[in-house]
């Protein structure tokens, strides 16, 4: 066995603490989280060193062990942003998740210019089979997960869900099945059925479209990739419930989107409900308040724990 001297403890000790304040000086969301919140910051979940490969996750103070866990799912048109995308103005409902026992894990991913679909939806996969295959080692429960997306990262984290258990080979990494399972989504405002998106069927469809980048083509001329890019293409009855949030006024993806999702779910069997935000945008605080946040707790109270 080797024996340390308390000098070289105390480096070692040192060191760690400084890579952990390192990761809270560089986390523009820890200060906004309940006092005690453990950051383990910038973990790699595909054994490569890209930063779009990277995680965090969040425990709450003095957090027993075997807690259920949520997984944050960024937006950005698939093209945009990264782990700490839409947290700023969900301030309030972090807080309410990690305050209610449950453990935080928000994911990166490759954007859709550099790996389109089902590249993107890969790195998801690769995060969440991290995540349950070190559940112990972090202090949470495996067979408790649940997806919270917005937009881009609703749609992500739907089809994430509801095709887990289609075994889809193409979404796998290495074509390697999975072995986590996930209990419950909240989905955010994100697309649902690409072929029925507005910019889907425009003839003149940019390039720069965010579902053509997705897609790598436009939707009109591969509607069969446009389908199985789509969450509503894998409902089944062995689904996970869902809880859909989505704003009156959305100009990006509209409110019809969701509509259709818990219809498609419903007609399975699937628990769901739809809330519709008066007068809310694409995002943004409206989201975040009070009768909202206790929608969520409930849900994922009823279903986690």
């Amino acid at each position: 066995m080797k024996i340390y001297s308390f000098k070289s403890l105390t480096r070692i000790i040192g060191f760690c603490c400084c890579t952990i304040w390192g990761y809270a000086q560089n986390n523009p969301i820890i200060t906004s989280l309940p006092e005690g919140t453990r950051l383990l910051g910038n973990i790699a979940y595909a054994n490569d060193t890209l930063k779009k490969h990277q995680l965090d996750i969040y425990l709450p103070q003095n957090a027993p062990k075997n807690i259920p866990l949520v997984v944050w799912v960024h937006g950005g048109a698939w093209m945009l942003n990264d782990k700490y995308a839409d947290m700023g103005y969900m301030k309030n409902t972090l807080n309410t998740i990690l305050s209610n026992g449950f453990a935080l894990a928000s994911i990166d991913y490759r954007h859709s210019t550099t790996a389109p679909f089902p590249g993107l939806l890969q790195d998801c996969y690769q995060a969440l089979e991290f995540l349950s295959r070190h559940a112990s080692e972090y202090g949470f429960d495996k067979n408790n997960i649940a997806l919270m997306g917005f937009s881009a990262g609703g749609h992500l984290a739907s089809i994430l869900a509801l095709s887990n258990n289609n075994h889809v080979a193409d979404f796998y990494p290495n074509n390697k099945p999975t072995t986590f399972s996930i209990k419950a989504v909240v989905d955010f405002y994100g697309p649902a059925d690409l072929q029925a998106m507005p910019s889907s069927l425009d003839i003149n469809s940019v390039a720069t479209d965010p579902i053509t980048l997705l897609l790598g083509t436009p939707p009109l001329q591969r509607p069969d990739l446009a389908k199985k890019a789509s969450p509503v293409t894998y409902i089944d009855k062995n689904d996970p419930p869902f809880l859909i949030i989505h704003g009156e006024k959305d100009e990006s993806v509209p409110q019809a989107q969701s509509i259709l999702l818990s219809s498609w779910l419903s007609l399975a069997g699937i628990p769901n409900e739809v809330i519709i935000v008066k007068n809310a945008p694409h995002y943004g605080v409206m989201f975040d308040e009070a009768s909202i946040r206790e929608k969520i707790k409930l849900f994922l109270t009823k279903h986690l724990k």
